[in-house]
Parts: C-alpha cells; structure tokens; sequence
C-alpha cells in the first residue's frame, strides 16, 4: 500500500471502506484536509502500535516522467491479491462530479515528457506578488484557513517571499533555490530584502540573491545589455529569457494613508468591456470617413491598414483529402407485432397483466434496498395522480390544469420511486412534464436560467413529494421562496396520501403516439441559457424501439442504472424503454454512489443484472473501493452501457475497469460506449460483440491535426496524440452526416472532423418556445461543395464533433460547447482539462473543479482556466503548477493560455449535481466577481493578432513639396491667434503698466480704501482683508526688513514660503519695493516633512536663494528636529520670519532701469518630474496682466473668486498679480479649506454673488465626488450659482472633459449655466496661452480617432465611433498670443487639424529657463526658436504639448471664423510603445472603466514594459479580479499589452497641487520598492 508503510490490506474491511470514503470526501472537497488528517489519524490510531514508524500525514505521490502513476487526491495502490495486470494501472477515483473527466496514463506521460522538455529550455516566471493579508481566505464558512499553528519553520515561512522563484525552471535542488532560501530566511524583516533569482545565461550559472534594487538593476544590464523587448510582436524563442522587474515587495506600513475621499461612483456597477466591431463592418467605417479627396502620396500618410495583424496562413496546415462523405444509414427499424401503441398502453398493459412484476428498486444511503414498485403499484398511482391533476386542482368550471399544459417536476435524485410515478402519471393525463433539479437557495449558480426555461415552456406549477417541499428554501413567512428569475410558481404534493382514487367511470385516454409532445427534457447550451427540447409522443415510442433493437431488450431483464433519471440515457433507458419491455430498473442515486462507490457493481452481482448503465465516473469509482472483493462476479453482465463512452478520455477508464474486473468474470466485448444528445437523443451506441470476437479497433489522432479539423493518424509525436474509442454504429431507423460545424452546412470530407448531424424519427422535435434556434438546430438540410442541398429530409445538429471511421463505426472526439476557437484552430475544453489534471495536480487543485473557456479579447478567443485551489497548497506549490499547466498546454496542444486563475476551495458556482457552472464562472470572471487567489496572465505569448509595429518614416520632407501638400490639400497652415492688445494712450496709464510695484504705489495713492483682497476661512468668514494702501504699507514693512537684515544685494533671489494668503502678496511687492527677485514655494506638509521638505529644499539650493521670508509656525518646522532627519537645516539661508515686524519704511522704493530686468522666478514640478524655473520680465508680467484684464474684461468694481494654489503659473498670476493691475476685487479660498469645508467655494460663489471664479481640477474634483449627493440639501439652504458666468478651471494639461462635463451636469440644479464651465491652458514657457474670456464663443468639442493619434495625426469622427475620443478647446486664446501647430522633428508649419507641437509667440512668454548650469542651447531651442521654413523670422517659444487648431464654424468678437486650440497632451508624457505614440491620460481612463473598485489608475512604461498602477478601492479580496480585467481593456482599447500589473491602496498614486498625477515619482517608488503595493502581477 503506498501509505508510507502503512500495510492497508492488513485492516478490516470496514476501516478500509471507511478510509475509502474519506478519501472519496477529499477529492470531492467535501472535507478539508486538516479535518481529513484528523479522522484519518483516529482511524488508524488503534492500529498503529502494531506497525512501528508509520507517518499518518497524507501520502505524497511524487511522479517521475518515467512513471505513470495517475496522481489523484487518493494514491492507492491496489493490495497484494490483485492481479498483476492491474499493477501498471494504477487508477484512482477521481474527485469531481464533473463525469467527463478522466485521463489516461498515456496523457500523464505525454505531460510529463512535455515537461520535462521544458525544463532544458529554462525560463525564469517571475512569480507574483502578494501582500500578506492578500493571502484571502475564501468567503465561504466551510472552508478553513490554512492552518500556522503546526508551521514547522518560523512564521515567515508562511510569507515566502520567493519573488521569482525560478523552482520552476530549474528543478528544485538547484542551487538558485537553496541561495534564495537562504537569503530568505537570513533577512530579518519580513519584507525588505527582495529577492530575485535570474535565470543567468547557460554558460556559467552562477546564482545571484540580490536585496537591493540597485544591484539587481546593475546586474540586469550586465547580463543582457538591452532588456529584451517584450512588446513587439515578433515571437521570441520559446527558450529565451524575459527578464522581468524583480517582484515588487513593500515595507511594512509606516506613514498613515492618506485621507480617502468617499467617491459616490463608488458603487457604480464595472461594465464588462466587450465591444466588438466586426472587421467588415470597421472597414465600412473606414471607408465612409476617409476623405475623398486623394491626398499627395509623397506627404500624406494614410493608414488604411487594418487594425488586426490577420496571421498568414502557414502553408503546411492540414488540408482534408478525402472525397465528399456519403451519408451513413443505421440498420431499418423491425417492426414487432405486439409493441404498443403509446409508452402509456406498455404501462397499462404490465399494470394489468404483471402486476407483481418490480418495476423499480430504489437504494437507501447505504446502498440497501429500500422499497420496490411493482408494475401495479407504478399503475395504481400514475392513475391517481393524473385523475388528481385533471379533476381535483380547481375546479370543474375552471380547472387549473389542461391536457398539453407543461408542468415542472422537481424531485431528488434519491427518490426514483415518486418521480417515475409524477413522469408517467402527467404522460396519463396529458399534460407535459419539464423534470428541473431541485433548487437549493435563492441564487443558486444557474437559477436565473432556469427560470427562462420555465418561462420559456410556461410552467406555473411545480409538483414534488413531500419530503423535498419541506427542503425547500422558505421566506420568514414559511411560503416558498421566489427564486430568481422564475415565473410564480403553484407547488403541488404528489405522495400517495395525497391523491384522489379515480371514479369507477374514469379512464386515461390513452391515444396511439402523435407529434404532440410528450415531454420536455432542459438542456444548458454553450452560453449558459437553459431551453427545453421537446420530445413528441411518436419520438418518444420509436426512441424507446431503436434502443429495445439495438440493445437487444428483453422482457423481465434486471437493469442496474447509476444515471439521473430525469434526463438523458438515465431517462431513455431507465424510465422509459425498460417500462416498454417490462424490465426491473435497480437505481443507484449519485448520494449512493459517494457513501458507497461499489454499490452498483454489488447489485448487479446480487441481481445478476444483464445491462449496467454508468459514466466513466462509476466506473473510476468501483475501481478505486475495490479492494480484495473476491466474490464479486460480473458475468451476467451482457452490456454495461457507457453514457459518456463519447467522451476522448473514456478510453482509459474502459481499459482500466476491464482490466480490474475481468477477473470477476467481466467480458470485454460487453462494454458499449454510446454517444447521444439531448437534441437529437441517442445518436450511436456499440452493440455487443460476439463471444472472443476483436475488439473494435482505436483510433490514435494527432492533437495537431484534430485543431485543424482533420484527422491525421498520429505517427511521430506520441505525446500529441488522442486515442478514441469508437461508440458503435448509428441508431437503427437513423441516417447521419458529418457537416461543417460553422458556416452553411456544407457536407464534410472522409477524413475532416465536423458536427454529427442525424435524421431519426426517434428525436426531440425542437426548443420549446423558441421558434427561431429551433430552426437552426432542428431543420439543417446539408448541402454539399456546390452549396446545393442534397435532399429534401431535415436533420438535427447533435452538438457532437466527430466522424464515421471504417466500417461505419462512429467516433467522437468533442462537444461544440466545449470547443474553443483560437485563431481559427479548435480546441477541446475537456482535452485541456486532462492535460491541466495530468501535471501532478494533487497538492494544488481539486481534480473535479476545473472550468475551462473562452473570452472573446481583440478579435479573438482567448483560452482560460479556473480551477479551485486546495486550501492547504503553498504560493510556490500554486505557481509552480500553475507554471507547468502553461507549458504543458502549449506542448502538447500549441496553444496559449490566456489566463490561468486559482479560486479558494469552495467559491466556484456549482451545477445542483456537483460539477462547475462555467457560464456562471465565466460571467463571474468578466464582472471581476470571481476573487480568485492566485492569477497568472499570458498575454505576450497568446495574443498573436497585434498590429505590427510602426516603423517611422525618415523625415526626409523638404518644405517646398509640405507648402505645396498643404496648398494643394486645401489647408490653411495651422495657427491661431488671440485679439490685438491695442495702444494705452492715457500716459497715467502708461505709468502705472509699466511695473507692477508702481501700480501698486500708484493705486495705494489714488484709491486708497478700496478692498483688493478678502481671504477667507473654512467657516467662509473674511478673516483677513487687504486695501490698497494697507497692502502697500505691509509690503513697505517687508522691504524695510529685507534692507535691514538680510544684506541682499539688488536682484538677489528670495524664498517666499508662506501658507496661501495675503501675507504671500504683501512678501511678494515687498520684493518688488527692495529690487530682489522673489521665488514663491509651497510650505513643506507638517505631517509629512520626509516627502515634501526635500521638494523646499532643492528649489531653494536651485534658485541660490540669498534669503527665506516666511512666517514664524513655518520658520520653527523649518529647524526641528523632523526636518533635521530628512534635510541639513545647519545650511538654510537667513530666515526672517515676516510676522510682527516693526512699522518702519525703507529709506526709498527700487525702481528696475529697464522693463526686461527679471519681476520674478516661477518654479514647478512638471508631471514627470521635472523641476524648472522660468524668469518673468516685468514687461512680460503687465502685458501679461493686461492680456487677462482686457479678457475677463476686470476692472475695479468687479469681484472674483479663486480658489487655486498660489505657487506657480497662472494660479499665481490671478492670486498675486492680477488684481493689483486691474483693481478689482478678489476673494481667496485656499483650497486646503476645502477638506474641511466642502461646500466653501460654492457657498462663495452664491453669497458673494460672483460672476467669474476660477479653480483647479482637484477643486471641482473634490466638489463633485464629495457634493454629488447633497445638491438637493444645498439647494434647501438657498445655495445658488445662476450668478457664475464663468468659471475657468487653470490647467496645464488636455481638459478633463468628463470632470467638467459631470461638474456641470451636478450643478445644473443649483442654478449654474452648462456654458459656464471652462478652461485654461498654459505651459512652462508661456504661463498663459488660453483663458476663456467673456467676449468669445462656448469652446467647442470634438471627436478625433484615437487610432490615428497614435499615429501623429488628426481624423475626425462622429460622436460615439467607434475608438474615439472627446477633445474640447482649451479656452480662447489670449490677447497678444500667437499659436502655431510644428511638426516637433522638421520644425516646419503643420496645416489645419493636424497633430503638432504647439508653438507660441507672445509679450508674455517667459524669457528663459532659470538654471545652475546655464544650459544655453536648450535655452535657446525652447524660449527663441525659428521655424524651419514659412516664417523664419518670428521667434517662437515651444510649449512641449502636442495638439491641433481647427478653424470652427463660429464666429470670434472681431466676426472672422474663430480658430480653437485643441491641447492632447504633453510629449513628454507620452508613451513610446510598438512605434505608436500613447497618452498616458487615454489608457488610464479605459482602466479606470474596467472595475467598479478601482478608484484611480496611472500608468507608465518600464523597459519597454507597460505597467498599469491601479488604486483599489473595494475589499482586497477583489484586487485579483483585476488583472486580467485590466488586460482586457487596455488590449481590446488600445491594443496593447500590459507588462505589470500593480494593485495598490487608495492613495498611493501621488498628485501634485493641480491635481495632476506624479507618473515619473510613482515609477521611482515602484521600482525602489516602495509601494506596498497589495498585488503585482507580472503578465508573462
């Protein structure tokens, strides 16, 4: 016995059928494997003092390639008195109700060979990885977690954090892995060293652990000085190395996460993103949309390719040789003088004239007889029954049921005895019975579609026994629940007690077999919807005749059935045909069958039966209980009938169960596989040999051929082959053809596999209320080459894919539900499964829960498996297997996984008798609802049908033949420009523009109370106000200051680092007044100095700031103890602390000689991390201001509301400088305010009457998840926003269409007007360049395909085509700004809607980047640039954007055609992945789509790797759902493929003070591995 010297054969029976069963339990999953090991060890534990040194701990089988033990959850080897044959079958009963799944040894060794070929090309998989709470148990209570108490090793063991344990590559005593164990366990904290281990190159593996990211980098350059490209579309070696990013592990948490914000969208439902445009009808859209007019070839470039790489097809493909199949007829159907009339007079006739004779026998859960019903009994009480349906249910007037009415019969499988006598008791009365299972709850998986088929038959009443009504799931109220998706139900008892005996004058009718129908038997389709097929009265009989000739039925037989006989060969079989031929039917429910795996075979020894009907399963099953039964005797079996005998892997359970029992007097030639549907019944079935006659021979297909649809006899490579048994010959009275699966019904060739398609009168006759599959399904009349119909005869598709080999023997070699179309070759669901279940899956999965299908992703199926993992098995045991799952499916089958997914025990939607619901499964998996625990995506390897890359076209364009393209075309070159800023006569006037300190001095003289600033706080209360004089006067106390302390030299650099305020203004004149140049930084965040106070203190080192004005809170952080740990505080500048300065004036006010002398710096971080400096000319800051002014139309009496950060660009400019200029008033909100005080800045605006307001996208972001909700309670406070005419949001980026559209339409109630909202656009080198104003028209909005950006271009679309993107103008373009669209690498004019870099000429532009190094040349390439040819005198500034102008239809304040400015984004943002150009902005907003739980998303690319950083906002038991939706998305969306895939908390994604995301800063963290992220999944 292979029990770790445990000798089994040595314990009494009943210990041993006790261990039997629970190991029967384990591999079912009906015990965990700590309680398995309990009872185990109790029951061996009395005998253990006998047998010294035995370890009770669960075998391990360990399979060697060589040898082929089939690995199951129960390795039992058989004991010493068993035949020697038996020895090289060393079969188990598998787990898994799942019937179809057995394998033979020859697939294990095929695997295991396919394996071990493997292993000599080594491939490093980096292994996901995982936070530690992220190891999630399942939901379900009856599942335990594993268990730590007993971990041997420390706890750690638990974590392991093999980041990429190459184990798999490498067997595992190479010596990487010990290095890396070591490593692992040397390293104190549980997460900080992660370790990596390359797979090096073959000459010199020398193993590598490296914890720090540094070394690992430097060793990755080493060892492949170009990391490989995984994103081409070139199939690398199947050998070579991808050297992926080492796992990603965090540090434990030790900042407080940031506050997370409640979003209301939360809760929206993920919409699983599946649009699938068909290429023709993508060609049609092509063709409408492409203009007429033929563009210059030497100019344009036109992308008319297609967007699928269609794979050339390989010229050696096996074609089908062979001639046109001639249509195969079965033996006629004998005609025998005494066969009834109608099943029903058969039952009349035995319950008249056999009334003794036993029908049925039914089996208790021991596997004992518990009752039998005679032929009489059977009669009596169908009589009763149906004269109670017909008579007692209503009334006589109005009775509840009609002949021809259909009714639902809902019994358990454990009671034969009630639903033989409900089936035939409605056949008496005539109504038609639907048998269903029996619902178990509320939600069962597949109850939604067992209501459509209810509905779709108009069911309304349910009958059932009494035991079962009480089982059923009830309301609080005691009615019985309304499951879901069903029609009301009336629930009716049918037990004996129950029932009316009929009046003495009543009779059946009994009428000779019709077309109407008899019953209706459900089916599941391949999509999850349940139909009816309905099988009429005359189907019913001549079904019932070809099964009594083909199996030779005779009267008074003894039949043991282990099938569900409500439906299929359980029914044909076992209700019906044995009733026509008087045969006594022993059955033995599926409960039975687990308690007692023997039991059939035991009451065909006891009934000496003459036919067995099983599956595979039984047959698995007996074969593993039996133990030394030698007084078991099979030889009055004369046909043990094989339901799913159809099934490829039947095969070796046949062989193997012969091979145990043919000592027990089993014959070979008894065994019948038979293949059958439940469209057209039974379709073949073997009959039974002659005594010593050969056996029928097999067939040996190869795997390679079978997925091109031809039969190919296999020769070379035996570990591609399949071995099919035949199912015998056609049905008698039948005629069959092979027809093409797809496409018309074109007839097959001999030697090319397609759909069995059969004309019997003996089938069903169509879908039960569903007139239009019927047609498809019911009445195919084949047509042959020609496409002409070979006859008039209708025939019905079976579902099954096969073919008719020599000697008309059928052979079947799949289902069309289980097939699996990949780029155009076909695959079989269940041939994946055995080749899944053949890798050594003991340890990590159930065997009988496997679910395999097909997701359509970028115009093609793509392959996935889910299997439920063993709650006890490691990470690495998971990935390991899930490793070699992979290899082995692309070995033995070419074909590449898409997704492979490890659920926790128990989690999988069940079918009611025990197997997955793959619909259910799948639906899960697309909704992201499945919560799986283990995935490995593989994109890279499967998806083949990318487009190629682009390669770039040299530019070699010279500027005549671009002038002569665009003139020719009919395009205007590409610009825009703003208004003239007209001539100041006033010479006051003229004064006061030149310098903005004069303004001031000027104003504070003139007008001297009039209020420029009001400062609010969160409570909306002016804590602080400004006139003009007084902020003169504070600004005078601030020079005097400077002068006195500071010892600056005229423009010197001075720090300004105040909280958004008034004092920040009154620093900044006072640097105007002194002649220094101030420099405005964001204060360092008190809570989170580490992160923010290096940020002050590069600036400062930068801008070689002489000086730092500051409060006296900020002067005091700035020499703590904190600051000290993350910067040198010993090294600061002078500090003056500007708070309570003593009322002094300055001896006289700096006045600059020149208007280009420097005004200010302005520092910010761009998006990628870059920090720059500009300088801002006085003269450009009051043209400048003078632009805005004449825009906003500002002048004193006007009042606006800021609510932006003050620090850089044009929020400085509006918060500072703008109403100095103008006059007017502004009032300040410092956004802060807003996390306290939500409704703050609206509240101003409606209280403060405001007409103009101006905010950032974290503002109206903010506003609009926070108040989303709450309009109608800001509505009952009186809140009202009629008065904003406009409100601007300040950006630097494309407009967030979807934030200020949704803004708009939320506050649409309170009054604000849908023209209100808008945008700005600036840059670094021009902070300005479009604001909407008040005099020019609504920006407008287009739609441009997203294909065609990629490409560098602009193509126009419809609303809502297919691939396209909403763009809105950026606002107006400003007074005295001139734009012009340049191709960035010829720097020549681009025309009109063509994609561009912006370039800009204005007054404004800033003069210069500010910088240590003086790096002259960039200086000059961005600030004073020429264009190649048009124009070349005009200087430019670049922008670094990338966008088009588009002359519109409406008209601008002078009345010409207005030009609008569409901004797309920042070059150097932008993605270079496959020679296309991304946005990362565009991929981002598909993967925020793709779940409901992911709150926000930034992506950004890794050596040649696309990594998508997604934020979680839902339990982490989803954050694995999100892999692959993510992958699909991006795929199907933008045709990429993701590389990495990290899920991470809310709030991890860093946003500066726009609100933009820091992409470049999350890369750095995620490469210095600083995340804590809670997954990473590496896409292989």
């Amino acid at each position: 016995m292979a029990d770790r010297g445990v000798d089994l054969s040595a314990l009494p029976k009943e210990v041993r059928d006790q261990l039997a069963e629970l190991d029967l339990e384990l591999s079912e999953g009906d015990i965990t494997q700590k309680g398995y090991e309990k009872k185990r060890a109790k029951l061996l534990a009395p005998y253990i003092h006998q047998m010294p040194n035995v370890d009770l701990s669960l075998p391990d089988v360990q399979l060697s390639p060589g040898h082929s033990a089939d690995p199951s959850p129960s390795p039992e080897a058989p004991g010493p008195s068993t035949s020697s044959a038996s020895k090289h079958h060393r079969t188990h009963r598998s787990g898994g109700a799942r019937d179809e799944r057995y394998r033979s040894d020859i697939h294990t060794e095929a695997v295991q060979a396919a394996l071990a070929k493997h292993k000599e090309e080594k491939m490093a998989l980096p292994m996901p990885t995982k936070r530690r709470s992220a190891f999630v148990q399942s939901p379900v209570d009856n599942c335990t977690p594993p268990d730590t108490s007993s971990a041997s090793e420390d706890e750690g063991s638990l974590r392991r954090q093999a980041a990429l344990s190459a184990a798999l590559a490498q067997s595992l005593q190479s010596p990487d892995y010990w290095i890396n164990r070591s490593v692992q366990s040397s390293s104190t904290s549980s997460s900080a060293s992660s370790t990596l281990s390359h797979g090096e190159p073959k000459t010199q593996p020398q193993p590598q652990p490296v914890s720090a990211l540094a070394d690992v980098l430097a060793h990755t350059r080493i060892e492949n000085s170009v990391p490989p490209d995984v994103t081409s579309s070139t199939p690398q070696e199947r050998g070579s190395r991808v050297d992926l990013p080492p796992a990603v592990r965090g540090m434990s948490r030790g900042q407080s996460r940031s506050s997370m914000l409640d979003t209301a969208d939360g809760k929206r439902k993920g919409v699983p993103v599946n649009s699938r445009v068909s290429t023709k009808i993508q060609q049609l859209l092509n063709t409408l949309k492409r203009p007429k007019r033929p563009p210059l070839s030497e100019f344009f470039l036109d992308d008319s390719e297609e967007i699928v790489e269609v794979p050339q097809p390989d010229p050696n493909t096996p074609k089908p040789e062979g001639r046109q199949i001639i249509p195969v007829k079965g033996e006629p159907l004998g005609v025998v003088s005494n066969w009834p009339p109608a099943l029903q007079a058969a039952l009349a006739r035995w319950g008249a004239t056999q009334a003794k004779s036993p029908a049925l026998t039914a089996l208790d859960i021991t596997g004992k007889p518990l009752y039998t019903l005679t032929y009489g009994k059977l009669w009596s009480r169908s009589l009763k029954l149906a004269y109670t349906l017909l008579n007692k249910l209503g009334t006589k007037a109005d009775p509840v049921l009609k002949p021809g009415d259909r009714v639902a019969l809902v019994y358990p499988n454990s009671d034969p005895g009630m639903f033989w006598v409900a089936f035939y008791g409605c056949l008496l009365a005539e109504v038609i019975p639907v048998p269903i299972e029996v619902p178990l709850s509320r939600q069962d998986a597949g109850s939604q579609q067992i209501g459509f088929l209810l509905g779709s038959c108009g069911v309304g009443l349910a009958l059932t026994s009494e035991v079962c009504l009480k089982g059923l799931p009830k309301t609080p109220s005691g009615e019985i629940m309304q499951f879901k998706g069903w029609p009301r139900m009336k629930w009716v008892v049918t037990d004996t007690k129950y029932l009316t005996k009929p009046s003495k004058d009543w009779q059946p009718h009994i009428p000779t077999a019709n077309t109407d129908t008899a019953y209706i038997e459900y089916k599941a389709s391949k999509e999850g919807t349940v139909m009816g097929v309905a099988v009429s009265k005359i189907s019913m009989l001549t079904h019932c005749q070809a099964l009594t000739q083909a199996c030779n039925y005779c009267e008074g037989e003894t039949l043991v059935n282990v099938l569900d006989c409500k439906k299929d060969m359980g029914l044909w079989h076992g209700v019906l045909t044995s009733v026509m031929n008087r045969i006594h039917t022993i059955t033995v429910p599926y409960a039975v069958m687990k308690a007692c795996p023997m039991s059939w075979v035991q009451r065909v020894h006891i009934h000496k039966a003459r036919v067995a009907l099983v599956k595979c399963r039984d047959l698995h099953w007996a074969m593993m209980a039996h133990r030394d039964q030698r007084d078991t005797n099979l030889s009055s079996i004369r046909m043990l009938i094989v339901a799913d005998g159809a099934n490829p892997w039947s095969v070796s359970s046949c062989d193997a169960f012969l091979n145990v029992f043919q000592s027990h007097g089993l014959k070979p030639e008894v065994i019948c596989p038979c293949a059958s549907s439940p469209e057209a019944l039974t379709v073949a079935i073997r009959r039974p040999g002659a005594r010593g006659a050969p056996l029928p021979a097999r067939a040996i297909l190869s795997m390679g051929g079978l997925s091109h649809g031809v039969i190919r006899v296999n020769t070379e490579d035996k570990n591609s082959a399949l071995t099919v048994q035949d199912v015998g010959h056609v049905m008698p009275g039948a005629l069959m053809c092979i027809v093409k699966p797809d496409g018309p019904p074109q007839l097959c060739k001999t030697d090319e596999i397609g759909e069995i398609v059969l004309n019997s009168r003996a089938g069903g006759t169509m879908y039960y209320g569903l007139p239009g599959v019927t047609k498809n399904t019911f009445e195919v009349i084949p047509v042959n080459q020609a496409g002409a119909p070979i006859g008039e005869i209708p025939f019905t598709r079976t579902g099954l894919l096969g073919f008719v080999g020599p000697g008309s023997l059928v052979f079947v070699v799949g289902k069309i539900e289980g097939l699996l179309m990949v780029s155009s070759r076909r695959h079989n669901a269940d041939d994946l499964v055995a080749t899944a279940l053949a890798v050594e899956p003991v340890k990590t999965v159930y065997r009988g829960r496997i679910a395999v299908f097909s997701v359509t992703v970028f115009y093609d199926e793509r392959i996935v498996i889910v299997a439920e993992q063993r709650p006890d098995a490691s990470e690495e045991d998971s990935f390991q297997w899930m490793s070699r799952v992979l290899q082995a499916i692309d070995s033995i089958h070419q074909v590449g996984l898409y997704c492979l997914a490890l659920v926790p025990a128990n989690t999988l939607p069940k079918t009611p008798l025990g197997g997955i619901h793959i619909c259910e499964t799948k639906q899960n998996f697309l909704e992201g609802n499945l919560h799986p625990c283990n995935i490995l995506m593989c994109p890279h390897t499967c998806v083949t049908n990318l487009p190629k890359p682009r390669q770039k076209q040299p530019v070699g364009v010279g500027p005549a033949s671009i002038m002569v393209g665009n003139l020719v075309a009919g395009k205007r070159i590409a610009q825009a420009a703003g208004r003239e800023l007209g001539v100041v006569e006033d010479q006051d006037l003229i004064r006061k523009h030149q310098f903005l300190s004069e303004a001031l001095q000027w104003r504070a003289q003139t007008d001297p109370d009039h209020v420029l600033y009001v400062l609010l706080n969160a409570k909306g209360v002016a804590v602080c106000t400004a006139t003009c004089v007084q902020l003169h006067k504070r600004a005078e106390k601030i020079t005097a200051a400077l002068m006195e302390r500071g010892g600056l030299n005229t423009g010197d650099n001075v720090v300004l680092l105040y909280p958004p305020g008034i004092d920040l203004i009154a620093a900044f004149y006072g640097c105007l007044y002194a002649g220094v140049i101030p420099v405005t930084v964001r204060p360092p965040h008190p809570q989170n100095l580490a992160a923010t106070l290096p940020t002050v203190r590069m600036i400062i080192d930068v801008s070689k700031a002489a000086c730092i004005l500051t409060t006296q809170p900020l002067m005091r952080i700035l020499r703590s103890r904190e600051a000290a740990a993350s910067v040198n505080v010993k090294t600061w500048p002078t500090i003056i602390d500007t708070d309570d300065l003593p009322r002094k004036r300055p001896p006289q006010i700096y006045k600059p000689p020149t208007a280009e002398m420097l005004a200010y710096l302005d520092f910010s971080v761009s998006t990628t991390g870059m920090l720059t400096g500009v300088k801002m000319s006085h003269a450009a800051v009051s043209t400048l201001c003078r632009s805005i002014k004449l825009q906003c139309e500002l002048y004193s009496s006007r009042q606006i509301a800021i609510c932006l950060d003050p620090y850089c660009g044009l929020g400085f400019v509006l918060w500072c400088l703008s109403s100095v200029y103008s006059g007017h008033q502004s009032i300040l909100i410092p956004p802060l305010e807003l996390e306290s005080s939500l409704p703050l800045w609206l509240s101003t605006l409606s209280q403060y009457k405001i007409r103009d307001t101006f905010c950032s996208y974290s503002v109206m972001e903010l506003c609009t998840k926070g108040l989303g909700t709450q309009t109608e309670i800001l509505k009952a406070r009186g809140l009202n926003l009629s008065c904003v005419r406009s409100c601007v949001v300040i950006a630097e980026e494309r407009p967030r269409l979807s934030l200020t559209q949704s803004f708009s339409k939320l506050f649409k109630d309170l009054g604000l007007s849908p023209r209100a909202v808008s945008t700005a656009f600036g840059s670094r080198v021009n902070l300005a360049i479009c604001l909407q104003g008040t005099a020019g028209p609504d920006p407008s909005t287009v739609y441009v395909d997203m294909k065609s950006l990629r490409h560098d271009r602009v193509r126009l679309v419809e609303r809502g085509a297919p691939q396209s993107l909403p763009l809105m103008e950026s606002g107006t373009i400003l007074p005295g700004v001139r734009v012009i669209i340049v191709n960035p690498e010829t720097r020549g004019p681009l025309g009109d809607s063509h994609l561009g870099e912006i370039w800009v000429n204005s007054p404004h532009s800033a003069s210069g980047y500010y910088t240590i190094y003086g790096e002259e040349s960039l200086q000059a390439d961005h600030f004073n640039t020429r264009l190649s040819f048009g124009e070349p005198h005009t200087l430019w500034a670049r922008t670094g954007y990338l966008g088009f102008v588009k002359r519109t239809e409406l008209l601008d304040a002078s009345g010409d055609r207005h030009d609008a400015l569409f901004v797309v984004g920042s070059l150097d943002e932008t993605l270079e992945l496959r020679g296309l150009r991304y946005h990362p902005i565009d991929i981002e907003t598909s993967v925020s789509r793709a779940h409901r739980s992911i709150a926000e998303s930034a992506v950004f690319t890794w050596t040649n790797l696309l990594v998508v950083v997604a934020e979680l906002s839902g339990s982490e038991q989803e954050a694995l759902d999100l892999v692959p939706l993510v992958t699909n998305v991006v795929l199907e969306e933008h045709h990429l493929i993701v590389g990495v895939v990290v899920i991470v908390d809310p709030g991890v994604i860093p946003i500066n003070s726009r609100g933009e995301k820091q992409r470049m800063h999350l890369r750095d963290s995620f490469l210095a591995d600083q995340l804590d992220p809670i997954y990473v999944a590496y896409n292989m």
